[in-house]
């Protein structure tokens, strides 16, 4: 049987788990399980995108690390055996060490946020939010680098509430991430915007 038999036939499997992705050979794609099912992602992030990431990831690090673990896509993020994410950025407490393996991350941050890309704005509203809510992401920023803005959801019960809509110099705050008081005004001043 050849690779590519090999691995549709992986793919036909219900439900998909981490086992069976983690047996998949390389082929140079990003995949998610959702509820089982194996998703591949859109081609890599743009520069736009990527800018941002590390910009948050920059000031989270400047002023969290010594609380926190910032961790960035791509790494999967384990939320059961039929449930693997790779969020753009997550931050774990210190203190919630245990949920670090060589896998990657087995257990929900204690804060994940998405970029958005023009591709990915349905999937992050939607799909990727129901399944941290759903494993008990307490919090959920939603990064848009079009609007300069980042959307703070708060889990309640089992669903999200958004809680604030930053932009320009209003500082960040967060019950969960005290440590974060930055403004979308020095996220963005140093995002990497192409001439084309």
């Amino acid at each position: 049987m050849s690779e590519a038999d090999n691995k549709k036939k992986l793919v036909r499997e219900h439900p998909f788990t981490y086992e069976a992705y983690a047996a998949m050979p390389e082929d140079g794609n990003r995949y998610e399980i959702v509820d089982g099912i194996l998703e591949l992602m859109s081609p890599g992030p743009a520069l736009p995108h990527q800018s941002v990431s590390a910009e948050l990831e920059y000031l989270l690090n400047s002023s969290c690390r010594s609380e926190y673990m910032i961790f960035h896509a791509p790494l999967d993020l384990i939320l059961s055996p039929t449930d693997m994410r790779q969020p753009d950025v997550m931050i774990v407490h210190r203190s919630r060490q245990h949920i670090l393996t060589n896998r990657g991350i087995e257990g929900p941050p204690d804060v994940i946020a998405e970029i958005l890309s023009p591709g990915s704005k349905r999937r992050d509203r939607l799909s990727k939010a129901a399944t941290y809510a759903k494993y008990g992401v307490e919090e959920y920023w939603i990064v848009d680098p079009d609007g300069e803005s980042l959307e703070q959801y708060m889990l309640r019960g089992s669903v999200y509430e958004l809680i604030e809509v930053y932009e320009g110099d209003a500082p960040l705050r967060s019950d969960k991430l005290p440590c974060a008081t930055f403004t979308m005004n020095e996220l963005f001043a140093n995002v990497v915007k192409p001439g084309r």
